[in-house]
């Protein structure tokens, strides 16, 4: 399967440092019958006493509702979902393409679950975030073919 990228928005809230509060935060969501696909919960480097959690999707009118009511909003963040089959060398694929290209990574977080990689990737500005999903589509393809071509 190929190597699909979307732009995404998280919903985010800045929250106080404390044992409980992902839980709290995520309750609601759950209750309302939200099906996350990314659930990030950090605290701030250099300071203990501010964290923040960002989830995506909230797109029914309930999860909406309930994400709003604990304090998420949309975040004003440009960010991608990058999506598809593992293979040796996808992250630094992804990574060289957007360093080359010049741009600063607001960060970047990513997984394989099974088979599957997945990245949430977010950027300083729309521009930035427009112009790498245009480069990780061609860089992840191009590294298809050079893994077909080496087999």
């Amino acid at each position: 399967m190929p190597v699909t990228v979307k732009h995404i928005t998280l919903w985010r809230v800045e929250v106080e440092n404390k044992p409980g509060v992902l839980a709290r935060t995520l309750e609601s969501l759950a209750a309302a019958g939200a099906d996350l696909q990314v659930a990030m919960g950090y605290r701030y480097p250099g300071g203990a006493e501010k964290a923040a959690i960002e989830v995506y999707p909230v797109t029914a009118k309930k999860s909406v509702a309930a994400a709003q009511a604990t304090g998420l909003g949309a975040s004003s963040i440009p960010t991608l979902l990058v999506e598809g089959d593992n293979k040796p060398g996808l992250a630094h694929a992804v990574a060289k393409a957007i360093g080359d290209a010049g741009m600063n990574l607001g960060f970047l977080v990513a997984q394989v679950v099974g088979r599957r990689y997945s990245a949430v990737v977010g950027f300083e500005n729309e521009a930035d975030s427009k112009n790498a999903a245009a480069l990780i589509k061609r860089a992840t393809a191009a590294r298809k073919k050079w893994t077909v071509s080496r087999l």
